[in-house]
């Protein structure tokens, strides 16, 4: 990843959080510790950011409340060419005329652009996945009642009645914060609240998850795994994660990259 790229993506870590430790900032570049805090110190020179004990914090924090959850801007270019394999092969699932859900997230926002030529009924809780479809599709979209989360861009409510158990869908598509043995997981209660709901309305539970989500973890426990129906993930799956799946008798669909994925990724190495 370029420089200028770890940047934009450290500056923006630290609008929603106390602090940005140098692991979370590693993790979210696929980084050596070495880079992250010659990069930090960089920015505190630059006076862009206040290098701190372990990690950095802004110099003019936020003062509106958050949620625990990365920002949309964070993980939106991270690995874009496998989020893109695998919004595609979900799409492919579906037919025009079905009824879908999906849940807001960077690797769901990537199915706007296949589903840009089908119609279909889409309920989301994601402003920026409605805001596309509208611009430049036939679908019709929902969206249930609530506040927007800035930073994340997507609708939450605290309230049971958001509008959500009026739509019945085949399948919901969603991504997570982590997957492992136990399940799902999340980093809000507030998520897992919206998103519990959600899974509630759909009859299969499609997981959309790069290959790096079966190593991250979570406090909060979103669903089994044995509610999950398929998972979406790209050639990074170890053979140990495609047999925790098949026991549990999960679906599994390894997205392949498309030649211009591949031209693009060969090109970031």
């Amino acid at each position: 990843m370029h420089e200028s790229e770890r940047h934009r993506i450290i500056l923006s870590a630290i609008e929603d959080r106390p602090v940005a430790t140098v692991a979370d900032l590693v993790t979210l570049t696929d980084s050596s510790e070495a880079t992250i805090r010659r990069d930090i110190a960089t920015l505190h020179v630059q006076k862009k950011l206040r290098r701190v004990r372990g990690g950095a914090e802004s110099i003019s924090p936020t003062q509106y409340v958050g949620i625990n959850a990365r920002p949309f801007s964070v993980n939106e270019g991270i690995r874009i060419a496998q989020k893109r394999a695998i919004a595609k092969s979900a799409v492919d699932m579906c037919q025009d005329g079905e009824a879908i859900i999906i849940n807001g997230g960077t690797t769901t926002f990537q199915m706007v652009h296949p589903l840009s030529s089908k119609r279909l009924q889409v309920f989301t809780n994601s402003f920026p996945i409605a805001e596309h479809l509208l611009k430049h599709s036939k679908n019709t979209v929902l969206l249930p009642a609530g506040a927007i989360y800035r930073e994340q861009n997507i609708i939450l409510s605290p309230f049971d009645e958001d509008g959500s158990s009026h739509f019945y869908a085949r399948r919901m598509f969603m991504g997570c914060r982590g997957l492992g043995p136990l399940g799902l997981m999340e980093g809000d209660p507030l998520l897992v609240q919206a998103e519990q709901k959600l899974i509630g309305q759909a009859e299969e539970l499609v997981v959309l998850a790069d290959s790096t989500k079966f190593a991250a973890r979570s406090s909060l426990l979103l669903c089994a795994l044995s509610r999950i129906h398929t998972v979406i993930t790209d050639g990074g799956i170890t053979d140990r994660d495609a047999a925790m799946l098949e026991s549990a008798d999960v679906k599994l669909i390894v997205a392949q990259l498309g030649a211009s994925d591949r031209t693009e990724r060969a090109g970031e190495a």
